[in-house]
């Protein structure tokens, strides 16, 4: 039976969620500890939830006050500016997770992921302070796919949840997760007269028209 041509249906594009920079600092002040850097370095820097959580040592240059996003969306590398706010918190920070791994390195542990490639090209880089993990996780576990114990990167499901319930408890009425400060950042960046062609540099965008 011929019921003639017919076009697919369209999904309505949905305006993203975006913050004032007045419900940025409040939502903020409701999170704390590793969070509210992963949660601030995220409204500073543009990063999505994964690129934030993937970061290593090496990719945080604090003399350019720049971080290197390797590998994001699309395959390509891209820079984006360091927050001079997010500066002494991660320094403190890095100290923390510093102290973590040669305390690993002390029993045994201290070897974080790495692509194939490089750990077939680098063997001992796997244990290195610059490879490892800007966010590790709190405990050792099993790499399922070769059975090696080690220390993951955090999980990125906790930093969505403690998000949405910043927000709850900052009276904030706005469907608010992680990707909203993605948003926000580019927004305030336009609405503070930057270039539509950097911001979408910073996002990582392919295409200026996703931007």
């Amino acid at each position: 039976m011929d019921i003639g041509a017919f076009v697919r249906a369209k999904r309505p594009r949905r305006l993203p969620t975006v913050l004032t920079h007045g419900e940025v600092a409040l939502l903020l002040q409701k999170l704390s500890g590793t969070q509210r850097l992963m949660a601030a370095l995220m409204y500073g820097t543009g990063m999505r939830l994964m690129e934030c959580s993937r970061l290593r040592v090496q990719d945080v240059d604090f003399g350019y006050g720049q971080i290197t996003v390797r590998n994001a969306k699309g395959g390509k590398d891209r820079a984006v500016p360091l927050p001079e706010k997010a500066v002494e918190p991660l320094r403190e920070h890095l100290l923390r997770v510093r102290e973590l791994h040669q305390s690993d390195l002390a029993q045994g542990y201290g070897e974080v992921y790495l692509p194939d490639a490089l750990s077939r090209k680098y063997p001992n880089a796997a244990k290195e302070w610059r490879w490892q993990y800007v966010f590790p996780s709190g405990r050792i576990s099993a790499d399922p796919r070769s059975g090696v114990l080690r220390r993951h990167h955090l999980h990125e499901n906790g930093l969505q949840k403690a998000v949405k319930l910043a927000a709850e408890l900052a009276g904030i009425t706005k469907r608010v997760g992680t990707h909203t400060l993605r948003h926000s950042f580019a927004t305030h960046l336009l609405q503070a007269g930057y270039d539509i062609r950097t911001v979408q540099e910073l996002l990582g965008h392919a295409d200026v028209s996703t931007t």
